[in-house]
């Protein structure tokens, strides 16, 4: 599997509960924060569901 490393570039305030979550079952919690992850098929619906906050690059 290949691995992807998601940072978070726009601020949650004003997102809903769900994709505050979300993002936090990510790793990600504060600005310009950063994780990697395993390109599984649970993960990248999650980066699908917040895509207009983050940022992907493939590893």
């Amino acid at each position: 599997m290949s691995k992807v490393k998601i940072t978070l570039v726009k601020s949650q305030i004003g997102s809903s509960s769900r994709q505050k979550r979300t993002l936090q079952a990510l790793g990600l919690g504060k600005m310009n924060s950063s994780a990697e992850h395993e390109a599984t098929p649970q993960i990248l619906g999650m980066i699908e569901k917040v895509k207009h906050l983050i940022q992907v690059v493939n590893l």
